[in-house]
């Protein structure tokens, strides 16, 4: 997978160019307050099974698919999978282990992020 970044009109973007013909330009939010918080934990805690910007991995989904909508998986449902794990059932990456050493702070930080970023990328 190649990645690369550029700046456009202040809105910082990245491209992620898999091994198909597609590329998918990833809109980051503004990450000022709260936001740049909730994305250092997302990158420490999350990012290396669900991508440096929610784009998925070979590891994890992408918190960027509809399927992540929040009519879909709310807040809770984020809640839920960082403290007790979650079964696999849209995905085939096995089930997910529970976030190690994540406070209940840091979760809400997280999804604060995951939230904008989808918002950013016009999710919802």
């Amino acid at each position: 997978m190649n990645v690369f970044g550029r700046s456009i009109l202040g809105i910082s973007l990245l491209a992620v160019a898999s091994t198909s013909a597609t590329a998918q330009e990833i809109r980051e939010p503004d990450l000022s307050g709260a936001l740049a918080t909730g994305k250092f934990a997302f990158t420490v805690k999350c990012a290396a099974c669900h991508g440096d910007r929610g784009q998925g991995t070979e590891k994890g989904p992408p918190f960027l698919s509809k399927i992540y909508h929040p009519g879909h998986h709310g807040d809770a449902a984020f809640r839920n999978a960082a403290r007790n794990g979650a079964r696999a059932h849209h995905w085939k990456f096995g089930d997910m282990p529970p976030v190690e050493g994540v406070t209940d702070a840091q979760i809400d930080q997280i999804i604060a992020y995951v939230r904008a970023l989808q918002q950013a990328n016009g999710l919802f």
